[in-house]
């Protein structure tokens, strides 16, 4: 097709042809991954005053209340530089009496990652001693550092933010919980997000006792705060539009600037070639994504990483327009009763948000 071409009452096309996110295989090194943890550009300018509480749910007040009093008492912290700094030798500081963390407990879409991020921008350290990033992020950074490399970067940091606290693999509650006890020895404070208490987490998908103490050790770092309150970008808000043709999701892709355009089951294949931890720059500098053919995703595998897909792409604000089925049909009813539940019914929850963001993409 001609990059002049214009579809019947469409605007002209943009000069170039759409993206293709299949046609990308982008290499991630090490010191991106470290300076990426920081809140996503959708968190940016998000504070606690701009948290907005649900008059119904007297949790989530008092969770900006203890949030920003957790944040005041980190000015004092012993961190006097940055972590990547302190890679060789060091005294260690005295390990602070009590939990060392806040650890937000609640259903998807009350607003945790937007007081993890607050608690991020509120307490009064310089960036580099801040570090924010979701469970995989940090697991990927260890694979990327290696262990001890990674407790040294992190340890002069006044603050480590983990969001959606999720064990998906019983080796990364042995790692991770490794890892924030080294920290905490350093006196690094933690706060955290989860849809499940950390006692609870591993059940549903794992037999519990093969790393319950590994979950019990790591649950006596934090502060369990419980938020309770409905999904926020459901309340008072429209359905989800409805999923359009594969052309009306054609046209707009050729006549959005940065669009990329993509077959449904040829991304879900390409992503199983891409790890994870790669995402993000999967999505660098997108303006749109647009698929035709949105199918229910045949295995559990494809879904997780359709799941890591979803949370960087609803992070970096994309629109993403879509023909085929529905977004809440693309996980079975197995899946949905499953272990990962909660983490498809975020990504149902934040594709549906994508969706509605991309209404405008389409020609009336």
């Amino acid at each position: 097709m001609s990059s002049s071409t214009a579809f019947p009452g469409q605007s002209p096309l943009a000069e170039t042809a759409p993206l293709s996110l299949c046609a990308r295989e982008p290499r991630v090194p090490a010191d991106r991954l470290v300076a990426e943890m920081v809140p996503p550009p959708r968190f940016d300018s998000v504070r606690f005053d701009t948290y907005v509480p649900d008059p119904n749910q007297p949790s989530q007040s008092e969770a900006v209340t203890v949030l920003s009093g957790f944040a005041a008492g980190l000015g004092g912290s012993h961190a006097t530089g940055s972590g990547r700094r302190k890679w060789f030798g060091g005294k260690k500081p005295a390990t602070p009496a009590g939990p060392r963390g806040v650890y937000l407990d609640g259903g998807y879409g009350v607003g945790k990652t937007h007081l993890l991020a607050s608690l991020w921008h509120a307490t009064p350290a310089e960036p580099s001693l801040k570090a924010f990033g979701t469970f995989v992020e940090l697991t990927n950074l260890v694979g990327a550092l290696g262990f001890q490399q990674t407790v040294q970067t992190l340890s002069g940091h006044r603050l480590l933010c983990i969001d959606e606290f999720e064990l998906d693999d019983p080796g990364d509650t042995v790692l991770v919980s490794s890892l924030l006890s080294r920290l905490v020895e350093h006196g690094v404070a933690l706060a955290a997000t989860s849809n499940t208490l950390p006692g609870k987490l591993g059940e549903g998908r794992f037999a519990a006792a093969d790393f319950l103490r590994e979950i019990q050790g790591l649950s006596a770092h934090f502060r369990p705060l419980r938020i309770d309150g409905e999904d926020y970008r459901h309340r008072g808000l429209p359905e989800a539009p409805p999923p359009y043709s594969d052309e009306q999701v054609t046209r707009a892709a050729y006549a959005t600037q940065g669009a990329s355009l993509d077959d449904f089951p040829g991304l879900l294949a390409h992503l199983a070639k891409v790890h994870p931890s790669r995402y993000g720059a999967l999505t660098d500098e997108l303006g749109a994504v647009c698929l035709t053919g949105v199918t229910a995703v045949p295995d559990q595998s494809t879904a997780l990483r359709l799941v890591v897909l979803a949370d960087r792409l609803y992070d970096r604000e994309v629109p993403v327009l879509a023909s085929g089925v529905p977004f809440d049909q693309l996980f079975s009813d197995e899946m949905l009763n499953g272990g990962y539940r909660k983490k498809y019914f975020r990504a149902i929850s934040r594709l549906t948000a994508l969706a509605r963001d991309a209404k405008g993409l389409v020609a009336q």
